[in-house]
This record gives C-alpha cells, sequence and structure tokens, in this order.
C-alpha cells in the first residue's frame, strides 16, 4: 500500500522529514519499505522564482527585446533581456535562475551571454504557435 506522506501530515501533526516517520513506523510494527519522493511538475521547477519587473528599456541591438531588472528578492535586482512584447515596469513575471531546469523539453538555462549582454536569468512568457 502506498501511503502519501503530505496525506499522513493532515492526520499527524509533525514536522518530522519522510525518513523520520518512515524508521518510527517501522518500529511500531508497520513495515515501510521504502519511499520515494514524487513530483506534481517533473523537476519540482527549482530555480524559477516570482519576480518584479523594476525597469524595461529597449535593447539597445534589436527591435523586440527589451533590457530589465528584476527583483526576485535577492541582494540584487537581476538584469534580464526579455522579448515579450508585454513587458513593463510592475509587471509580475516567472524567471528562471542560472541552474534552472525545465521540463519536458529538459532545457537547462546557463549563463550565457544573450545578445552580447550580461549573462544570467530568463523571463518566461506563454508562446502560442
Amino acid at each position: 500500500m502506498n501511503i502519501s506522506y503530505n496525506w499522513l501530515k493532515r492526520y499527524i501533526a509533525t514536522d518530522l522529514p519522510a525518513e523520520k516517520i518512515a524508521e518510527i513506523l517501522t518500529d511500531i510494527g508497520l513495515e515501510v519499505e521504502g519511499f520515494e519522493k514524487i513530483e506534481t511538475v517533473k523537476g519540482g521547477l527549482r530555480g524559477v522564482v516570482v519576480g518584479e519587473v523594476v525597469t524595461c528599456a529597449d535593447h539597445p541591438d534589436s527591435d523586440h527585446l527589451h533590457v530589465t531588472t528584476v527583483d526576485v528578492g535577492a541582494a540584487e535586482p537581476l538584469q534580464i533581456v526579455c522579448g515579450a512584447a508585454n513587458c513593463r515596469a510592475g509587471l509580475k513575471v516567472l524567471c528562471a535562475t542560472v541552474g534552472a531546469v525545465l521540463y519536458p523539453n529538459g532545457g537547462d538555462f546557463r549563463p550565457t551571454p544573450p545578445w552580447a549582454w550580461r549573462p544570467g536569468n530568463t523571463c518566461m512568457s506563454r508562446t502560442t504557435t
């Protein structure tokens, strides 16, 4: 039988990690053969954060890109090149920071200089095809 850790926590007030709960259950006679982490979104969206566009200016070498500064709660705002037509100051955006891996395509974000600009992060937007 499989039991969800989150489901179990609804009935037991605890902040113990899954490994410790498995040990306790085994000690009281309920054998735990193992446990596995299941992610609702493959990859868990690690490295994806919500930020607010602080500034948005046209990119000097492009007719459709914008150079933005985005506050993601870090010590300094991130400088991000963005291609979204609706990009503007005050907009809340999802940002894939360096090291983020997005699925199902498995695209990872490496610090490479886009359009000869500072390397870094990416503002994400929905595109229609």
